[in-house]
């Protein structure tokens, strides 16, 4: 039995850090939506065992989630572990946009369909939360409003889809240390948007980042593309997550066509066009 599964990045619209819990975790308020850049997995089953080829050499060993998602639902399932995993990187790694979170969820997601459903959805975000704080979000696999460490979450399903553009430096920003930066921060001074805020959102602040005045300090190039992005055209720019990447929005698909062509000619950074998803393309 095959199966082939498009794990999406997601983008955080809005990412507020409201202090450090006792257990080293951080509480977190983040809007979190997937778009249309993916990772491909393909799952066959049959082999005896685990074994997994990436499309980056670097990242076949035992910790990628995709084989820590694999060992964490046969141990759950207890069924005997008798699969082979190919996973063709898209998404960059350590970027800020969840690629590795959303390779897990694809793998709980995809085994559980291949042996018929043993785990139930309960079970499946168990699961996903002992993976990491965005896998959860990724099973969900809709706009999201995430609280706690990033683990409890509000469905938004109606939120808009909005048009993007993704541009990276090719830099790699771990996020343990952007946090640990933070800590001695605290402190808040990102511009508001000029995104009106849908209805229930509460007190959240679109198109804001906590973490952004760590990464940005640290390399200023994240700066420069923020504002290469709205000279470009875009209504408002962000780093997603801690980092690197920086989306702007844009009003419609042709102005960031436009402003994807712009931003490519200089040659300096990886960009893509995108747009928001209504659900993950599982």
């Amino acid at each position: 039995m095959r199966l082939r599964l498009l794990a999406p990045a997601k983008l955080n619209l809005a990412l507020h850090v409201l202090g450090k819990r006792p257990d080293g975790y951080h509480e977190l308020v983040t809007l979190m939506q997937p778009v249309s850049v993916f990772d491909e997995l393909e799952i066959v089953l049959g082999e005896q065992g685990l074994s997994l080829r990436c499309s980056d050499p670097q990242l076949q060993g035992e910790d990628n989630l995709v084989l820590r998602a694999a060992k964490a639902f046969y141990r759950a399932s207890g069924l005997r572990p008798s699969a082979s995993f190919v996973l063709t990187k898209h998404i960059p790694v350590a970027a800020g946009l969840g690629g590795g979170s959303s390779d897990a969820a694809a793998t709980l997601k995809g085994l559980n369909a291949l042996h018929g459903e043993p785990l139930s959805p309960a079970q499946l975000a168990e699961l996903a939360a002992g993976l990491g704080a965005d896998v959860p979000f990724f099973l969900c696999g809709t706009t999201a409003l995430c609280t706690g460490t990033g683990t409890q979450l509000q469905p938004l399903p109606g939120f808009p889809r909005l048009h993007y553009v993704l541009v990276n430096p090719g830099i790699q920003i771990p996020t343990a240390w952007v946090y640990k930066q933070f800590d001695s921060l605290w402190t808040s001074t990102s511009p508001r948007s000029r995104i009106n805020r849908p209805q229930g959102l509460g007190q959240i602040e679109l198109l804001h980042n906590d973490l952004e005045q760590v990464s940005v300090a640290a390399w200023p190039e994240i700066g420069e593309i923020k504002k290469a992005l709205v000279e470009a055209g875009a209504i408002g720019a962000l780093m997603s997550g801690s980092g690197p990447t920086v989306f702007g929005v844009f009003v419609s698909r042709a102005d960031a066509a436009r402003a994807k062509q712009r931003l490519q000619a200089a040659g300096r950074w990886w960009v893509r066009c995108c747009e928001g998803l209504k659900e993950a393309a599982w």
